[in-house]
């Protein structure tokens, strides 16, 4: 199978768009705190919900809540079209639609830095050439892994992959239950929130939208 490698220019500071931070890892407001900076912020937090950070059990919390943070703010360090950029073009004139279903993804609510879980479901209708399965599941993760909203992670996913790979359409749905409202708020447990995103043929296409739908929502899980 011959594979493509594609050179992606970088997005001038001029070419601001409202989905440019679907294309770009978005720039911080002013310089990075240091490590030591976020464990004093960490410490101050400890203090003011009304506990002793200097106690025994609290004394490394500072320390593992930043490498936590880390770990779940990977995204920001990730970079999108460096995830699409290699593609496979003998795929022997298949045009159909490319679904992979229940991606598990773990996300942060920008609101209230609180998380939300769930699963997407991504399509596309190929050109030429199609990506690894796996870069779909990691698509997802670079986005997750950054303070967000359902409805922007979901353009997020799909924006990227129609820059990318230039499909004739691509099809996105997210279901996800958000803590912000399970555990404070309004506390409903269980509720869960769908989101949709099409473009291309799906976009204005009743019948595409509905054979996905029914391909995510059929067959044995």
């Amino acid at each position: 199978m011959d594979a493509v490698v594609k050179n992606f220019p970088k997005a001038s500071p001029l070419e601001k768009s409202a989905l440019d931070h679907a294309r770009v890892t978005p720039d911080p407001s002013g310089a990075r705190p240091s490590r030591q900076e976020a464990e004093a912020a960490v410490r101050t937090l400890l203090a003011y919900v009304g506990d002793n950070p200097n106690r025994e059990g609290l004394l490394d919390t500072p320390k593992r809540f930043v490498n936590a943070y880390e770990e779940l703010f990977g995204g920001y360090e990730a970079s999108p079209s460096e995830i699409l950029d290699r593609t496979f073009s003998e795929i022997d004139a298949y045009d159909d639609l490319v679904l992979v279903r229940d991606i598990p993804f773990y996300s942060h609510c920008e609101h209230h830095v609180m998380p939300f879980t769930g699963k997407a479901h991504i399509a596309y209708l190929p050109v030429g050439s199609v990506v690894g399965l796996s870069k779909m599941a990691r698509l997802v993760d670079v986005f997750a892994r950054r303070l967000q909203t359902q409805e922007h992670l979901t353009s997020q996913v799909a924006t990227a992959i129609e820059d990318a790979l230039k499909p004739r359409g691509v099809a996105v749905m997210m279901e996800a239950e958000h803590t912000c409202m399970s555990m404070r708020g309004v506390m409903k447990p269980g509720s869960s929130t769908v989101t949709t995103k099409f473009t291309g043929m799906f976009k204005n296409n009743a019948e595409e939208q509905a054979r996905f739908i029914t391909l995510v929502r059929g067959g044995t899980r």
